[in-house]
């Protein structure tokens, strides 16, 4: 009979970089092969600037939020890419104090996955897409009143740490 145990590999330290050149290929970033590797290092600076350009570049078309199929205007799901908890329960609880919504719940369906789903419904009159904008605003709005306070308390410290 065959052994059940597996081998045990040592976890990496937390914080700690792992070398791409030594992944396997399917990690390796798009158009950069094993054999196409330079080593100068001059070269590879200039590459990488250009590359961090591209990149920004591609980021700024990504659409972010997506409507979900299976959606009625007063009932919606909403795909957001590269957010997580922190930003779902925030939306959430604010989404929730408006008046005109019913339900409204996030979810990250794996965690491996960099997606949050949001769930709004509403009652008549109002829209789950105007929910999502409206609970947006206000929580950029709640946002800047904290950053707003935080600046001036940090002002009021300095001033007294200084005299």
């Amino acid at each position: 009979m065959p052994r059940a145990t597996a081998r045990k590999e040592e976890p990496a330290e937390a914080g700690s970089d792992i070398v791409m050149d030594e992944a396997p290929t399917s990690h390796q970033p798009e158009g950069r092969d094993d054999m196409s590797v330079d080593q100068d290092d001059e070269n590879d600076e200039a590459g990488d600037v250009e590359e961090d350009d591209a990149e920004e570049e591609e980021e700024e078309d990504v659409q972010r939020v997506r409507l979900l199929p299976g959606s009625t205007p007063t009932a919606a799901s909403f795909e957001f890419l590269n957010e997580g908890h922190t930003l779902g329960n925030a939306l959430r609880y604010i989404i929730m104090k408006n008046r005109d919504v019913e339900f409204c719940a996030y979810a990250i369906p794996h965690p491996s996955e960099a997606k949050m789903n949001v769930r709004i419904q509403t009652f008549e009159g109002t829209t789950a897409i105007q929910a999502l904008e409206k609970g947006l605003q206000d929580l950029q709005e709640l946002c800047d009143v904290v950053t707003d306070k935080f600046i001036d308390a940090r002002e009021k410290f300095a001033a007294s740490a200084s005299s």
